[in-house]
C-alpha cells in the first residue's frame, strides 16, 4: 500500500481546498492611525474597527462628520475605554467604533476631535480615511 496519493485524487482535493478558502470571510481590519492605514480597501461583509486616542475629561471628544454610510454599516455607538493599568482619574483612553462593509462603492470616514461647544475653534485633530469596498 502506497502512502502517496494517486494523481487522479490530487486535482479534486486541490479544488475542494480552494473552494473552502474562497468561502472564508476576510478578518476584521483594525485602524488606529490614518497615516499608516488609509486609504482602506475592504471586501463586502468585512468588519472594520476604528480606534482613536481620546480623553473626554478634557472636554474633547470625537465627532463623526462622515460615516461613509453609502459603504459602511455602523455596528453600534462609540465605546470609550481606559487602559486597566492607568489607575488615574482623568487619564487618556481610546474611543472605538465598529463597522461592517455593507456594499460596494467609495466613501469617506471623517471625524474631528474637538470641544463641541467651541464653535469658532479648529479641531485639535482630524481623522479622514478614504474607504473602498469591493
Amino acid at each position: 500500500m502506497s502512502l502517496v496519493p494517486s494523481p487522479r485524487l490530487l486535482l479534486p482535493l486541490g479544488l475542494a481546498l480552494l473552494a473552502a478558502c474562497a468561502q472564508q470571510k476576510t478578518g476584521p481590519v483594525v485602524v488606529q492611525d490614518q497615516r499608516d492605514d488609509c486609504p482602506l480597501s475592504l471586501s463586502q461583509g468585512q468588519p472594520l474597527v476604528l480606534t482613536l486616542p481620546s480623553n473626554p475629561t478634557t472636554g474633547f471628544r470625537w465627532v463623526m462628520r462622515d460615516a461613509a454610510t453609502n459603504v459602511l454599516q455602523s455596528l453600534g455607538p462609540e465605546v470609550y475605554s481606559t487602559p486597566e493599568d492607568a489607575g488615574l482619574v482623568g487619564s487618556a483612553g481610546q474611543s472605538t467604533w465598529r463597522f461592517k462593509a455593507s456594499q460596494p462603492g467609495e466613501g469617506r470616514l471623517r471625524l474631528d476631535y474637538l470641544r463641541p461647544w467651541e464653535t469658532d475653534v479648529a479641531p485639535a485633530e482630524s481623522f479622514d480615511c478614504q474607504i473602498s469596498v469591493k
